[in-house]
């Protein structure tokens, strides 16, 4: 069905002129869906206790996350898929580290619900009322404790051709970096409002056997992306892209590094040695793309990598065992460090998984 006809705005002034030159264009079953059962499910209403199947849960998106702070990990999540774009918001408790990607043809525009500090996206921490936008070919994203994001993702094929409609003119460049925008408080406002009630909206016609190219859904979908293009700010600033794209290459690199061997991780002495860079420069980059130091990060990611194992271990698998695989020969630092980490002892995480196995 197609889509009631966004409305042209005569002479809006196009979001983002860019001030500078731009460069080119397996989980445990603690999960629980609680949506309706449908033919098809647009709507879909999640709650995981597992931070694997809280990344899985999100359609054909290949997504990753680790868990960066302390507690047993809870998220939810509570998508509206429509013609052309999605609707998202995700609620966690436990600050994760989420990379991966959505899709060359997409874009991705997010907001968190609630300013918070510690939120970091493509390696630049994000201000009180900023969005994150680009396309959808690479995601970056360390979100703080108690974090709660809206979230829509578009086609191209429906953003481009509104894009022009609006403002006469093709998809800005920038769109195709990761980008952090400062918007107003009252923009911000707006959209979040809009969203939400957006997602209200979707639910009741979901429950009521409404399809997703409902005309009254597909209206919504028009106004709510239209707010959040409209909120996007007059001119967007691409001078520091290259700077923060370098330090996102050094990250990435480095932890490559770090994680082909986790068993005999290297020294951030021979790490910098092999990067051809100083130490200093190393934690700077760490601080600023993922807001930690290479060894926290290190750690942290180990002890999430023998979490996975475990809920994933079947019989005959010892925890000593995983632990030596990543990189713990001291077991009784590594248990504390692990009960510390994920709120249970490896041993309950290895019997939960065993149980669950069976049933």
């Amino acid at each position: 069905m197609p889509s009631p006809l966004l409305h042209a705005v005569n002479a809006t002034p196009t979001p983002g002129e860019s001030a500078a030159a731009s460069p080119g264009a397996e989980g445990s079953a603690q999960g629980t869906k609680v949506s309706t059962a449908h033919a098809v499910e647009w709507v879909e209403s999640l709650e995981n206790d597992d931070i694997d199947q809280q990344a899985q849960a999100q359609g054909g998106w290949h997504l990753h996350y680790e868990q960066l702070s302390q507690g047993r990990f809870h998220g939810r999540l509570l998508r509206a898929a429509l013609p052309g774009l999605t609707l998202l918001r995700e609620d966690t408790n436990t600050a994760t580290l989420q990379r991966g990607a959505l899709g060359q043809d997409v874009y991705g525009f997010a907001l968190p619900l609630r300013n918070q500090e510690s939120l970091h996206f493509n390696g630049r921490a994000v201000p009180p009322d900023a969005f994150m936008v680009g396309r959808g070919h690479e995601i970056d994203l360390r979100t703080p404790e108690d974090f709660s994001l809206l979230a829509i993702v578009v086609d191209r094929s429906l953003l481009g051709p509104l894009w022009e409609s609006l403002y006469h003119k093709p998809l800005a460049r920038w769109l195709e970096h990761q980008m952090v925008l400062p918007t107003t408080a009252v923009k911000a406002g707006a959209v979040r409002e809009l969203h939400l009630s957006a997602l209200e909206q979707a639910v009741r016609l979901h429950e009521d056997g409404a399809r997703a190219d409902d005309p009254a859904m597909l209206r919504l979908r028009d106004d709510v992306l239209i707010e959040w293009m409209e909120a996007l700010p007059p001119a967007v600033d691409t001078s520091e892209l290259p700077s923060l794209e370098r330090r996102k290459r050094v990250v990435d690199r480095a932890c490559q590094e770090m994680l082909a061997q986790p068993e005999e991780s290297p020294s951030v002495l021979e790490l910098c040695q092999r990067l051809g860079i100083s130490r200093r420069k190393l934690n700077y980059c760490f601080q600023d793309v993922l807001g930690t130091t290479p060894v926290k990060y290190l750690r942290v990611v180990r002890l999430n990598g023998v979490q996975r194992a475990l809920r994933r271990a079947g019989r005959g698998v010892h925890v000593q065992d995983v632990a030596a695989q990543w990189g713990f020969w001291h077991l009784g630092q590594f248990a504390l460090d692990y009960r510390k980490q994920f709120g249970e002892r490896p041993s309950e995480t290895l019997r939960t998984a065993r149980l669950a196995s069976l049933g």
